[in-house]
């Protein structure tokens, strides 16, 4: 093992980014933890770096870093843009990519463009401006790990949801709710990885459903016809090529019973413990932890 690790990898010593000033900085720092010891286990100098600020000084011998930050300032695309002035290798999708798959308005009218099906929304800056009929997702437009979001099925709900997603940025994203199942697909490199199905209660996978033990049933792969998993592979890489992204990615879907598949998002650095959607995809594939961690690390590029 040792010989082959030695013979194959672009970098000895690298930095894992965590944590973060977001409020997915708990969500991170269990990743970048996973990450950093998966990353040593493959044979790799690691050095952990907990990011408390809007800034980042790597130490001069890091030869590259594995991005494990999640939320604003890790996908927005800030993080990037200061390590590619550095001159430092990163893991993923550049600025550009990673501002633009990061906020939902802008996701919305590539897929749109691209003639990609996703549900019907709008974007609005008070609760009066509301025009799609109930049931809704209020989301807010910058914002991920589900923080903010919340099911509209009733008018007396709608003032509070309103109020809670624009406690992040003004302008809220309102989308038609997709009845149905939910599926996810994981991209690595140019791969989509098996589709995933989540379980969730009561069918919605909040903040609670996604970091409670035990909550959440995960079913990989998911199980729904041939051409369903087909087509849903076939719309992450579209999407992942659309949002010009680049290592690894995550597409988010619901799927109606008949059979109707809709885009919701693609989260540029998922999350990324061994037991999180993307890696439990990747070992049905074959492809355990710490080599999942090793191949994103050699796609790094400035």
């Amino acid at each position: 093992m040792e010989s082959r690790v030695m013979k194959d990898r672009r970098f000895n010593k690298v930095a894992v980014l965590m944590g973060g000033p977001s409020a997915e900085r708990e969500v991170s720092l269990a990743s970048g933890s996973a990450v950093a010891d998966a990353l040593e286990e493959y044979g790799y100098t690691v050095v952990r770096i907990d990011v408390t600020e809007e800034n980042l000084h790597l130490p001069e011998s890091v030869e590259a870093a594995f991005i494990a930050l999640h939320g604003a300032f890790g996908e927005d695309g800030r993080i990037q843009r200061l390590l590619a002035e550095q001159g430092v290798p990163y893991t993923g999708s550049g600025p550009e990519s990673s501002e633009a798959s990061f906020n939902k308005l802008t996701t919305k009218e590539m897929l749109l463009a691209a003639g990609l099906p996703t549900p019907r929304y709008e974007v609005i800056e008070s609760p009066e401006e509301l025009t799609l009929p109930l049931p809704v997702v209020v989301k807010p437009v910058k914002q991920g790990s589900s923080i903010g979001i919340a099911r509209v099925f009733r008018e007396s709900e709608w003032p509070e949801s309103f109020r809670k997603a624009a406690g992040f940025e003004s302008g809220v994203m309102v989308e038609e709710y997709i009845e149905g199942r939910e599926l996810t697909v994981g991209v690595v490199g140019e791969s989509a990885l098996p589709v995933l199905e989540i379980v969730a209660p009561e069918g919605y996978y909040d903040y609670d459903a996604k970091y409670t033990k035990g909550k959440t049933e995960y079913r990989v792969p998911a199980p729904i016809p041939d051409e369903i998993t087909e087509l849903c592979q076939d719309y992450a890489i579209r999407t992942f090529k659309v949002l010009d992204c680049r290592g690894l990615g995550r597409v988010d879907f619901r799927l109606r019973p008949d059979g109707s598949v809709f885009i919701l998002e693609l989260n540029s650095i998922p999350g990324f413990t061994a037991t999180s959607l993307l890696p439990k995809a990747a070992k049905v594939a074959g492809v355990e932890f710490p080599e999942l961690c090793h191949r994103i690390l050699q796609m790094a590029s400035v």
